[in-house]
């Protein structure tokens, strides 16, 4: 059996390993292909019958043109790369890797908060730099200094990863609310309370986004919606880009009506030069990489070679085309 990896750099740079995929048939990795060229990507697979993906998109043209396929893995959560329905009528599973990187993506939404709350990068560079040394006091700041405990954080989709930030925000004293389109306003998890969304808006002191990206969600940070948020409110998304509408973000942040942004994704990636966010005030950009721990990719990896043994053992799991 071939195996075909398209473009495996990004989940192992070189500091994991293919073996699990390996033992399982002939297995052939490629850091990168082509995103726009259907020609090389057709060849790459081939006559492969197990196609592993991570943002080379499979289209029904690449389906058609390539009819040993039986499987197809990608290498994230997201599986919009890959035509679903082309898939399905060739009937051929979709697999996607669901709960690799709860804690990491969490861990990263508050490290871009702490991170604007204390700024420790930009203090940490001005002693290097020989500024503390040069006071007349026994310390400094350039920028207001944020105590989280009392705030509140509105949470825009409560799944795993909204539920993992909701509990790092209570071991920081904050109250949490949520808004998730699949609970209902009012009642409870734990200590986090649903609301409406313009409640959420509202009162929150911060807005962190784990929803998935939905024609219902596309967007939902806007200038309509931001004109219904606290001045001074803290954006975090490390969720997805098209949530954001990148001028409005860009035009409440210049205004002060957004102090400030945590960003760990963009509309576009990688971020174009003509980004409207790259010279924002307080807007603080990191390039995708919230999954990107070793623990969190490994997880990953294991996880993509147990939902090809299911497959291949007659039982596939985490199957997104039924």
């Amino acid at each position: 059996m071939k195996i075909v990896v398209l473009d495996g750099y990004t989940l192992n740079p070189g500091d994991l390993t293919w073996d699990g995929f390996n033992a399982l048939g002939d297995c052939t990795v490629y850091d990168r292909t082509s995103l726009t060229d259907e020609a090389e990507i057709i060849s790459r697979i081939g006559d492969a019958q197990i196609v592993i993906t991570n943002k080379t998109p499979l289209t029904k043209n690449i389906f058609d043109a390539c009819p040993n396929i039986r499987y197809v893995g990608v290498l994230a959560t997201g599986y919009n790369v890959v035509d679903i329905a082309a898939a399905r009528e060739k009937k051929i599973p979709v697999t996607n890797i669901p709960t690799y990187g709860t804690q990491s993506v969490a861990q990263f939404a508050f490290a871009l908060l702490l991170e604007i709350c204390h700024r420790v990068a930009h203090h940490s560079q001005a002693v290097h730099d020989g500024r503390w040394e040069a006071q007349p006091d026994f310390c400094f700041w350039d920028y207001p200094l944020i105590e989280l405990a009392g705030k509140t954080m509105g949470v825009i989709g409560y799944g795993r990863i909204g539920q993992a930030t909701g509990k790092l925000a209570q071991a920081f004293g904050m109250k949490v609310i949520a808004f998730d389109a699949m609970r209902e306003v009012g009642t409870k998890l734990g200590d986090c309370t649903f609301v409406e969304l313009d409640e959420l808006f509202a009162t929150s002191d911060v807005i962190a986004l784990h929803c998935p990206l939905f024609p219902s969600t596309q967007g939902i940070i806007c200038r309509e919606n931001i004109a219904k948020m606290k001045d001074g409110v803290i954006i975090l998304n490390n969720s997805r880009g098209g949530l954001v509408v990148e001028q409005d973000l860009r035009d409440a942040l210049d205004s002060g009506k957004v102090y400030a942004a945590g960003l760990d994704v963009v509309s576009t990636e990688p971020i174009k030069a003509d980004n409207p966010l790259l010279g924002a005030k307080n807007c603080f950009i990191t390039p995708h990489i919230s999954w990107a721990p070793k623990e969190s990719r490994a997880r990953l990896m294991n996880i993509a070679v147990d939902n090809l043994k299911a497959f291949l053992d007659g039982k596939p799991v985490n199957v997104v085309n039924k």
